[in-house]
């Protein structure tokens, strides 16, 4: 007979934990949208396509113009990257 052990689902906060300091997601964004996420950005040129490295928990860590420059900075600080559509 094989036994079944069930673990305790995830909390919300253990979920948003889930993966940080080993995980970081690569999501393309437009500019229009940078201000929301980086309040410090005044002037972007708007329409542009761009790329945000974020950290498991979803916290911003790098804003580029290049999908190869956030991968890049994810490998260098030793970050598995997933990318969000």
């Amino acid at each position: 007979m094989t036994q079944v052990i069930s673990q305790s689902p995830l909390s919300q906060d253990d979920f948003a934990h889930l993966g940080q300091g080993a995980i970081a997601y690569v999501k393309a964004i437009r500019s229009d949208d940078v201000t929301r996420l980086f309040p410090q950005v005044s002037d972007i040129q708007p329409g542009l396509d761009l790329f945000l490295l974020l950290g498991a928990n979803g916290v911003p860590i790098m804003l580029t113009d290049s999908k190869d420059a956030a991968v890049a900075n994810a490998w260098e600080h030793q970050l598995q990257t997933v990318s969000l559509h």
